[in-house]
């Protein structure tokens, strides 16, 4: 099995992967990941740890980085939906400062692969949403790093209904600005 395409975004190394997913009177069965299908698209990722987080509508969670140790992300949205926002944060990279994004929920199976660099969050569209990842490093709290969510210059277009406010940490909220970081 683990058939999977491969799509880059409009930046450099951002994918959204597709695997093929095989469904009967049962349900469904999928490959999230196979070393051999990503190694042979040039995603040469290494996971070393599994992450889970379950939010409810109108959470906005990011956009989150570690500074001294990365992490690489492939991340899938297994229960609801979610805005999955990607922001470029490589210093020397001609899309710098710039964003991508991709829906993901429980009926599309996409999953988005964000390498090490750039800062990472999404919005809950649904009612609740279990979001799933696999990161390339360790989580080290000391080395957390984040972008504003809102911040102009980098302008994230979030499919926020208008007059809701979306549900942020109080760290979220304090995030430095682009210039700031």
């Amino acid at each position: 099995m683990g058939k999977f395409s491969f799509k880059e975004t409009k930046i450099e190394g951002l994918y959204v992967v597709k695997a093929d997913v095989f469904k009967d009177e049962r349900g469904y069965f999928l490959e999230t990941y196979n070393e051999k299908d990503f190694f042979s698209a040039g995603l040469n990722m290494k996971f070393v740890q599994a992450n889970e987080s379950f939010s409810s509508k109108g959470v906005l969670r990011g956009l989150h980085f570690q500074k001294k140790f990365p992490q690489g992300k492939l991340v899938r949205c297994v229960k609801g939906k979610v805005f999955d926002v990607a922001v470029d944060l490589r210093k020397n990279s001609k899309t710098y400062g710039e964003w991508e994004a991709v829906v993901l929920d429980e009926e599309n199976f996409l999953q988005f692969y964000i390498p090490e660099g750039f800062a990472h969050g999404f919005y809950v569209m649904s009612d609740v949403a279990k979001f799933s990842y696999n990161v390339t490093n360790f989580y080290h709290k000391e080395d957390e790093g984040g972008l504003l969510w809102n911040d102009e210059e980098v302008s994230v277009k979030w499919p926020i209904e208008e007059g809701v406010k979306p549900i942020l940490s109080k760290k979220d909220l304090q995030n430095p600005r682009l210039k700031d970081i």
